[in-house]
């Protein structure tokens, strides 16, 4: 069976507004107003599999999109190494050269973290192992039961009703990642690929491999 999966980027964090390297934040007020208000804005259908990244603002994204997501180590954040909790306008100065290297080459780590590339590898792998994970999943604790308006009503478009459909609640680099193994295309590209708080991007595998497609909002 084909695969159809919508990946998307959690709501905005006070770091993320601040220009700092997230430390495992909590959404807050203004994060959680714009999840809740995308819920009704993102077709999302209601018999997707559903994941998250074992961080809190994912977390609370998912809660506020009304989805009971279960959590999964392969969609956890780029590990940022020593620079977690760091803003980039303190790095500029402390490390300039390193801020610089890691911006723009995809092997780069001198915050002794992950670098884009064994990103690119890691979610690559969750990617391809993705129909054995979904399988040890049970269909009744998959997707939320919810009641609201606009719940239980979003279908899947007529061309993918046939496919399984995935739903993972994660973050923009994962997201940029996913992309570019999809793509087959070289980690080079990843600061050309802008992915903003509360997009769905859409991914789809079938005998040839996996496609990006223009996600259904």
């Amino acid at each position: 069976m084909d695969t159809r999966l919508l990946l998307i980027s959690h709501a905005s964090t006070a770091a993320m507004r601040a220009a700092r390297f997230p430390a495992d934040d909590p959404l807050d007020a203004p994060g959680l107003a714009d999840a809740g208000a995308a819920r009704a804005q993102l077709s999302i259908p209601d018999n997707a599999a559903t994941f998250v990244s074992p961080a809190v603002c994912a977390r609370d994204t998912a809660s506020a999109l009304g989805l009971a997501a279960i959590v999964h180590e392969g969609l956890a954040d780029m590990d940022y190494g020593v620079w977690h909790g760091y803003r980039l306008a303190d790095l500029a100065v402390e490390a300039p050269l390193d801020l610089a290297a890691w911006t723009h080459d995809p092997d780069a780590a001198a915050h002794r973290g992950e670098s884009f590339s064994e990103l690119v590898k890691r979610v690559g792998r969750w990617l391809d192992s993705l129909d054995d994970t979904v399988s040890t999943v049970s269909k009744s604790v998959i997707h939320a039961k919810d009641s609201a308006p606009g719940h239980g009503k979003n279908k899947a478009p007529r061309d993918t009703q046939n496919a399984q459909n995935v739903v993972a609640v994660t973050h923009a680099p994962v997201i940029r990642a996913a992309i570019i193994h999809a793509l087959g295309a070289s980690p080079a590209i990843f600061s050309r690929i802008e992915i903003a708080p509360l997009s769905m991007i859409e991914l789809r595998r079938s005998r040839r491999g996996w496609s990006w497609w223009p996600a259904s909002h």
